[in-house]
């Protein structure tokens, strides 16, 4: 028996996965149905549905994944939500028409009531103001709220409500400041934060976006995680901005598509296995197609950089069919023997981060010197400062010396990257506060407590209730891999996310008990502070502790700066 289930419908306002420009999307699971079959005749209904609304010149186009499929048609920016109605209207059609639910709303009543929804949310003024943007060549970004031109000190902003006619813009004063995207598994806030470091310590204005809040010039304007579109609407549109660096999260790109349609480059960081089911992405080779979408903002000859560390990362990068700029620790060797002739590779190389372009290698900094690596240990951030120190140069406002003062000039301090390898040590215990949350940043900070060769180690972790359990499952297993003697087991209270209470941890420390693990050196938790502390009951000198912190981080932080600033000495 044929069962069709609709699992999302919604807008996309920018480039995304499947298509260049807006639109409306659905994601929906298929059984006992041939996902071939139902996509032409979903392709048949949304092409009736089109031309019956009069959007005869928008398109369709569609992907096909294991069990699923998601349908897009593409639409006016001014009429998104009607657009999802035509959409719906094309999908109940198509699943009746395998058996797989009732019969559709007749086409003749559908295109009145479609046809009446796109009347009252269309913007004629919106409209107007897009084309002319576009003839100006700046930017043009809209939300439900506000409508602009033009980006940072370039930007024009209005209310979606009290739009100009086009032809009063003062268009000689709109123009677009350089900006750069960021995206990829791990490493974006880092990455984002060194670029922020690079750009106003040469004494530009930035605004970028991250998890953790929106910065202009260094000051927190709005905490929270700010790595979607929205975000990036608000750096672009404040107009001190002279370089904005927008963290681009996964998510955001499913859910609504980019904020931009150009930039001046963009970087993947990495891709591992995350988030894995959400949306028809459930391979890591989807997460690499899912991520490289900031590719549709990158063109006209802007760069696009990618870690060619990440094998599955570079193959689908390959893919893209254009010249590339490449970063790696791991293959510097190889990148530089295949680089293509318009390639272009930022490198560690005998200690130097050195940029390799027509033939010629350009020593830029030494790793030593870029304090967040900490000596090269965290191979990690050699690895972002690589893909900062590319993108920082791609976006045309730096060169070789302001790059290197900029990663010179930029720790892991708390002030500079709250919670992301924040390395103490407090009476003679070392402690490493970290954001790592998924088996391959366990991974790559394993590689840094290989290098701290502690006596011993005791961790924290924990997990977000909304993965299934195989992937809670492989974080204990991550955490484990690292040959901890003391595992402290966290309740992330405000990411329940529909588990019951106290299911998350005990699927963790179940698991690293099953993997050899004694019960009395595995504990659990109501929170992250009180995992914290057993940690210290338990810490001797010479002893790491790693402190994966996701929902307390400042009052982790501020244990940890109090227990050093009073002279805490283990043990106490």
């Amino acid at each position: 028996m044929a069962r069709i289930e609709l699992q999302d419908s919604r807008r996309l306002t920018g480039p995304n996965l499947v298509a260049d420009g807006p639109g409306a999307v659905i994601d929906g699971t298929l059984e006992g149905v041939e996902p071939i079959r139902f996509r032409d005749l979903w392709r048949a209904r949304i092409r009736e549905a089109l031309d019956a609304v009069g959007w005869a010149g928008e398109a369709s186009t569609d992907r096909i994944y294991r069990g699923g499929v998601t349908v897009f048609h593409s639409a006016p920016v001014d009429s998104l939500y009607a657009a999802t109605e035509v959409n719906e209207w094309a999908w109940v059609a198509a699943a009746a028409d395998v058996g797989a639910g009732s019969d559709p709303e007749p086409i003749g009543r559908a295109r009145d009531r479609l046809r009446a929804l796109i009347d009252e949310e269309s913007n004629p003024r919106l409209i107007a103001l897009q084309a002319a943007a576009v003839e100006h060549g700046v930017t043009f970004l809209t939300d439900d709220d506000d409508a602009s031109v033009g980006t940072g000190t370039g930007a024009l902003t209005w209310s979606i409500d009290a739009l100009p006619d086009a032809a009063d813009v003062p268009w000689d004063d709109v123009h677009d400041v350089p900006r750069v995207l960021v995206t990829g598994t791990n490493g974006k806030t880092t990455t984002v934060r060194m670029i922020d470091a690079i750009g106003r310590l040469a004494g530009r204005h930035t605004g970028f976006t991250c998890t953790d809040g929106i910065y202009v010039d260094g000051d927190l304007l709005d905490a929270g995680d700010w790595s979607g579109p929205g975000g990036a609407r608000a750096v672009l549109r404040d107009g001190r901005v002279e370089l904005a660096i927008l963290e681009t999260a996964r998510g955001g790109m499913l859910r609504r598509g980019l904020a931009v349609d150009r930039a001046q480059g963009a970087l993947v960081t990495n891709v591992a296995a995350d988030h894995l089911g959400e949306w028809g992405i459930l391979t890591v080779d989807d997460v690499a197609k899912a991520k490289l979408t900031v590719a549709k903002a990158v063109r006209h000859g802007a760069p696009m950089v990618v870690n060619a560390d990440d094998d599955v990362l570079a193959g689908a990068a390959r893919a893209l069919g254009r010249p590339l700029t490449w970063t790696a620790v791991d293959q510097a060797a190889a990148v530089s023997a295949q680089m293509g002739a318009e390639d272009v590779a930022w490198v560690a190389r005998d200690g130097w981060i050195v940029r390799l372009d027509g033939g010629t290698a350009v020593p830029v900094v030494e790793i030593s010197a870029v304090p967040a690596t900490l000596d090269g240990a965290a191979v990690y951030n050699v690895s972002n400062a690589l893909g900062a120190a590319a993108l920082a140069f791609a976006s045309g406002l730096f060169n070789d010396s302001a790059i290197a003062a900029g990663l010179a000039g930029f720790d892991s301090s708390p002030d500079s990257s709250p919670g992301r390898t924040n390395l103490f040590d407090v009476g003679g215990v070392e402690v490493l506060v970290d954001f790592v949350h998924n088996p391959h940043g366990f991974g790559a900070v394993g590689r840094l407590i290989e290098r701290l060769a502690p006596k011993r180690l005791g961790l924290m972790v924990g997990h977000a209730g909304d993965r299934d359990d195989l992937a809670i499952l492989e974080v204990a297993r991550a955490a484990w891999a690292l040959g901890p003697e003391r595992i402290a087991v966290k309740e992330m209270v405000d990411y329940l996310r529909g588990r019951p209470h106290g299911e998350v941890p005990r699927i963790i420390r179940d698991e690293i008990v099953r993997l050899g693990a004694t019960p009395e050196t595995v504990s659990v938790h109501p929170d992250e502070l009180d995992a914290t502390r057993d940690l210290f009951r338990w810490a001797r000198v010479g002893d790491l502790l790693l402190l994966a912190t996701q929902t307390q981080r400042e009052a982790v932080l501020d244990l940890v700066s109090t227990l050093q600033s009073t002279g805490w000495k283990a043990p106490t």
